[in-house]
């Protein structure tokens, strides 16, 4: 059984398509997860909709609750991390995450960022040695593999890696980064771009993306062991 978590963090409800002004990015990633549930409908989804529901962001509450130890935590600093500590419970128990989120002005998404700064955590997500020198942060999340599929739209062109615009898009460099620094390094990338453009240019982007999208699903899936039979 392969758990997914589905986090989506356009600003846009609904999907492209089926709605006017609907979010490509959340398009993507419902594509991805109805087509992996097509074919293993026993899979749990856990879903997050960021955009709709953001995290709260990290405030003064909540850096002395998390730098407070934890047998020293008062309610209310039980309380203020309470949301971050059901993120992380989420991340762990998953074993795909996928990810629907828009490249806003370069990065990612505000809700998306609260939710990185939600579940990297030191003792839970990333441990960190001073007795390890120069490199003392331990990833704690290498206990199973985990991988990761981010499913983005772009309003230029030309931002996938090795394009001319690379070093314009943080979203795929950030969560590759902060996802590798607790362990989760297997991540793959979808992304229509053009949106700006509209028009022939933004229809075959989005051809070429869905097309992109099964071709994933299909890879991942003929990657991921055969589901276990109930017992009789």
């Amino acid at each position: 059984m392969t758990r997914l978590l589905h986090l989506d963090a356009s600003a846009r409800p609904g999907h492209h398509g089926v709605i006017a002004h609907g979010s490509h990015s959340r398009a993507l990633s419902h594509r991805f997860v109805t087509r992996w549930r097509a074919a293993r409908p026993d899979d749990p989804v856990r879903y997050r909709d960021l955009g709709a529901t953001p995290p709260q962001p990290v405030d003064h509450d909540w850096i002395r609750a998390e730098f407070t130890p934890r047998d020293r935590r008062d309610a209310q600093m039980v309380a203020r991390l309470a949301e971050s500590n059901a993120l992380v419970d989420e991340l762990i128990d998953s074993d795909l995450l996928v990810i629907g989120a828009p490249l806003y002005n370069f990065g990612m998404p505000v809700p998306l960022k609260a939710w990185i700064d939600g579940i990297v955590r030191i003792g839970r997500t990333v441990l960190f040695d001073p007795s390890r020198g120069d490199d003392p942060y331990v990833p704690l999340l290498t206990d199973k593999p985990r991988r990761v599929v981010v499913l983005s739209s772009r309003g230029g062109h030309g931002m996938d890696e090795g394009g001319p615009l690379a070093h314009m898009n943080h979203l795929e460099p950030h969560l590759r980064t902060a996802l590798g620094f607790i362990g989760i390094d297997d991540i793959h990338a979808v992304a229509v771009e053009h949106q700006e453009f509209g028009g022939e240019r933004l229809a075959a982007s989005v051809a070429a993306a869905n097309a992109g999208v099964d071709a994933l699903v299909d890879t991942l899936l003929a990657e991921t062991p055969a589901p276990v039979p109930a017992a009789a």
